[in-house]
């Protein structure tokens, strides 16, 4: 017969540019029988996915509703302006926003910034995700600010990008349900807080490396004849610790011993 309960799996989302490789490695390595699945989602929908239980845990874009989730910030990603590859501003290591001031900024609906409106001019619409805003940075028509995570997710040959000094900062957080903070959650935040498989905080961390027990010295047992109360000497008789009487019989009352007529 085969057991027909499934082990538990942990459902990890990500949204795009977040890399999640290197705490999947230590997952697997680390908890072996627990399966982790990962789960693609847009950035907009990642806290929609974790209110619906489709995710255990995420790792998205801050900020997020700090009255429903718990959030571990990560790190910062740096900003850039993707380009095409002849542009003026490729001339310079980074650049500022004010030097795209006469520049059309793309503003995708999918725009990670939060920002009302991005410097320079307006582009005549707005495309509807960040990979449209590639296409149309690659078409000449404006330029556009991300994350690098996201310049590097849609490379094109090209197209390259600069850093943007004063531009606005995405940080990528940790983040889950705090109703819902469950062990295999609480294994997750260990990995990528770097905690060691030993550590004490883990719930299913291996047990600290015990000492081994003083060993203890075997007691000899008692020779015959030697404090031993329930053996003689030679041939059970008369030896020190022997019970009075020789034989083993009882002890005989009064003085000395009466003399054989």
């Amino acid at each position: 017969m085969t057991d027909s309960a499934a082990p538990p799996v942990f459902r990890l989302a990500y949204v795009p540019g977040a890399t999640p490789a290197k705490w999947v490695r230590i997952w697997n390595e680390r908890f072996p029988a627990t399966p982790l699945e990962l789960v693609p989602v847009e950035a907009h929908e990642a806290q929609e996915l974790l209110r619906s239980g489709g995710a255990d845990a995420a790792l998205l874009r801050l900020p997020v509703d700090r009255d429903v989730f718990s959030a571990i910030p990560l790190y910062t990603e740096t900003t850039v302006a993707v380009v095409p590859k002849d542009h003026l501003i490729t001339a310079a290591d980074e650049v500022s926003l004010e030097d795209l001031a006469d520049e059309v900024v793309l503003h995708p609906l999918d725009d990670v910034f939060g920002w009302e409106r991005p410097p320079g001019e307006e582009a005549f619409e707005r495309p509807a995700t960040t990979g449209d805003a590639v296409e149309l940075v690659a078409a000449g028509i404006g330029v556009l600010v991300v994350p690098q995570s996201l310049a590097r997710l849609h490379h094109r040959r090209d197209l390259t990008y600069r850093t943007v000094a004063d531009g606005p900062r995405s940080e990528v957080a940790l983040a889950w349900p705090q109703e819902a903070t469950t062990d295999l959650v609480d294994d997750f935040i260990g990995v990528v807080r770097g905690r060691t498989a030993n550590s004490t905080r883990g719930r299913r961390a291996a047990a600290p490396e015990q000492k081994p027990a003083p060993a203890r010295t075997a007691r000899k047992p008692p020779q015959a004849g030697k404090g031993n109360p329930q053996g003689g000497g030679r041939g059970g008789r008369g030896g020190r610790g022997a019970t009075p009487g020789g034989k083993g019989g009882a002890p005989r009352r009064g003085g000395r011993p009466k003399r054989r007529g």
